[in-house]
């Protein structure tokens, strides 16, 4: 308990030490960096592909249950990031709750987690950005826009969007929220503009059959597929929210901003998500929307063509939000575990010009730049869903801890039904790794090794927690 303590003055001395970040962020800048980074991949791209491959028109459903274990968690991490604060998301809360070890892990699993979701986003966002070049008459040669192993060169796109965050995330978070912010607001339009188009042209005998696949079944190459495997696939969707506790150190109220921008930033994708996947069942079969860009091939289908140019921009302006804000958080999860020994303390240097970690942003650009120009990342996105699941299961399990151990803790924002609703998102959020193939598993658990490799022989010796105990 004393240990617990210790830990909990230590952690939050963090963000008044002379590492400290800018606070300029309102509540509604913490929504759009929520919206901006949930909105993309998922409805975009996901949402035909789960349709197709995994749950028919049933994944509406799909999005329904991953909605549901995803609000569990956002209400647990309203709670911890309003009373525990600090810039290290799901890393810092389990610091305080569990312990350094415990905290290195999770820390080590979200870096995972972003660097992997940013640069398999990347090659996505390529894909759409060369279609819009060749569309103008102005292509790239094939050569500059695909990855060795797939015959070309580099991914030349994919690889120069992250090198042009990187310069705005150097700027500033002010800046960056800016650019975020108007950026949202150009693919909300074009969700709106699909919205009003597709209302008008659902036909009913799309959604028939509605369960295609069933709720659950194991192929023999072993696949999964049925709604709950769409569950697990179409979650990546909501990879995002838990971005915006990284932004506690930033916030001008965390206490009272942060709940506000997990919560609003997540109920309102939801019911955009679900929304969207209806009707784009509605007015396409679900046996044709395994594209790269369903949204656009259904309204091309339709004869819309104007919509579906419109789309495709809005694509550009999300997939580049997304990329904004997961690049955002995993600056922060270094800078956080760096200034508490776990990593070099090269990372947790300020510039005092910008008021922003600029060594970490650095590297990580160039990193994950030389990732996406050069590896295709299609099988290693599905790392992002088990490591941001395994993040929301300890975060729930966390606010059930804190609330034993620390009951007299500040908490501005209190989970309601406690412990019930932490338990039903530990449950739903394990059972949805369940359903994820044996293959993620497997890497999962090696880079964890790789992790306890690293604590062990580096984290553990040089942790400021150790040494001021």
């Amino acid at each position: 308990m004393s240990m617990q303590i210790f830990r909990t003055k230590h952690y939050l001395s963090n963000e008044h030490s002379d590492h400290g970040l800018k606070r300029c962020l309102s509540a509604w800048d913490l929504a759009f960096l929520g919206i901006g980074a949930i909105i993309g991949t998922g409805i975009f791209v996901l949402t035909g592909v789960a349709a197709a491959t995994q749950a028919g028109p049933a994944v509406v459903l799909s999005f329904i249950i991953a909605g549901f274990a995803c609000t569990f968690a956002a209400l647990s991490y309203a709670e911890l990031s309003s009373s525990i604060g600090g810039c290290g998301s799901a890393y810092g809360y389990s610091y305080v709750a569990f312990g350094e070890l415990c905290a290195f892990i999770i820390g080590w699993d979200l870096l995972l987690e972003y660097s992997i979701a940013v640069a398999t986003v990347a090659n996505g966002w390529s894909g759409y950005f060369c279609n819009t070049l060749s569309a103008m008459g102005i292509p790239l040669p094939v050569a500059l826009t695909k990855a060795p192993e797939l015959g070309g060169i580099i991914n030349l796109p994919a690889s120069a969007i992250i090198l042009l965050l990187m310069g705005l995330l150097i700027m500033g978070a002010k800046q960056s929220a800016k650019a975020n912010n108007a950026m949202v607001f150009v693919k909300l339009i074009t969700i709106v503009v699909f919205i009003a188009v597709a209302a008008f042209n659902v036909h009913v005998d799309n959604w028939q059959p509605f369960m295609p696949f069933g709720w659950f079944q194991t192929l023999p190459d072993g696949k999964t597929t049925g709604i709950f495997a769409g569950a697990s696939l179409v979650f990546f969707a909501y990879v995002g929210f838990d971005a915006v506790s990284t932004a506690t150190e930033e916030a001008k109220n965390p206490q009272r901003d942060l709940p506000f921008g997990i919560v609003a930033s997540l109920l309102f994708c939801t019911v955009i998500y679900i929304l969207v996947s209806g009707l784009l069942t509605g007015v396409v079969n679900y046996t044709e929307l395994n594209v790269s860009s369903p949204v656009a091939h259904a309204l091309n289908l339709m004869g819309y063509t104007w919509a579906s140019a419109l789309i495709s921009t809005g694509v550009i302006a999300g997939l580049s939000t997304v990329m904004l804000v997961l690049y955002y958080a995993l600056t922060r999860i270094i800078f956080a575990m760096s200034r508490d020994g776990l990593l070099t303390a090269f990372f947790n240097k300020v510039n005092p010009q910008t008021q922003t970690p600029v060594r970490v942003i650095v590297i990580c650009g160039v990193i994950m730049s030389l990732i996406a120009g050069f590896i295709p990342l299609d099988e290693l996105a599905e790392l992002v869903n088990i490591g941001t699941l395994a993040a929301f299961v300890l975060v729930c399990f966390g606010v059930i801890v804190l609330r034993i151990t620390k009951p007299d803790m500040p908490r501005p924002f209190r989970t309601p039904f406690s412990p019930l609703f932490p338990v039903l998102g530990m449950l739903s959020c394990g059972a949805l790794m369940a359903f994820l193939p044996s293959v993620t598993w497997l890497r999962f658990i090696i880079w964890l090794v790789v992790g306890l490799i690293v604590y062990f022989s580096y984290s553990m010796h040089h942790s400021k927690l150790a040494s001021e105990a």
